[in-house]
């Protein structure tokens, strides 16, 4: 694993923690929805990174 899919990965986490948490804070659902896009797209990323890696 090298250090662009650990930042993909953790960059995703880090977004899926701000998604938890404004939805808890009943922020708009429009910035959640962005939120939970760019974590999936972060997430998606850094595991296709590493799936890329092993083949």
């Amino acid at each position: 694993m090298n250090s662009l899919s650990t930042l993909f990965i953790v960059l995703g986490l880090f977004l899926l923690g701000g998604v938890i948490s404004f939805w808890k804070q009943q922020m708009p659902k429009g910035i959640i929805v962005l939120l939970s896009i760019g974590a999936t797209m972060s997430l998606a990323a850094g595991i296709l990174r590493i799936e890329g890696l092993w083949s």
